[in-house]
């Protein structure tokens, strides 16, 4: 099963406060609008999210179609059939792709601990 690059998303109080402290770790932005309250950020091989006032707790997320790099990659498996091998799995979905579409799409679902897991796919 391939879930796609990983990252974090951290749910921020003061998006600025929060860039510049990663940046002080060697974190560089990738992506996103600081004006809309989230970027991307990125050193070596990781990937966070900083998003303030957007979700309640942190969330592991990953991308189906995207590398670490964040690189379109040409073959991957879609969300909506990552979906299906989770529920046959007995794996409970709280947000559900629309099976009937294809492109973008996400889902939502959460580990044994109550941690938010989102498979979101751009593409």
């Amino acid at each position: 099963m391939q879930l796609g690059a990983f990252s974090v998303s951290l749910t921020v109080k003061d998006i600025n406060l929060s860039k510049s402290f990663y940046e002080t770790l060697g974190f560089k932005v990738l992506g996103g609008d600081i004006e809309e309250n989230w970027l991307i950020l990125k050193n070596g091989d990781c990937i966070i999210g900083l998003f303030q006032g957007m979700f309640e707790k942190n969330i592991l997320t990953f991308n189906p179609g995207l590398n670490q790099d964040t690189e379109n990659l040409e073959s991957f498996t879609d969300v909506r059939e990552l979906q299906k091998q989770f529920e046959e799995k007995g794996i409970t979905l709280l947000t559900r792709a629309d099976e009937s579409g294809e492109g973008p799409a996400h889902l939502t679902i959460e580990d044994p601990d109550g941690n938010p897991i989102l498979i979101d796919q751009h593409k």
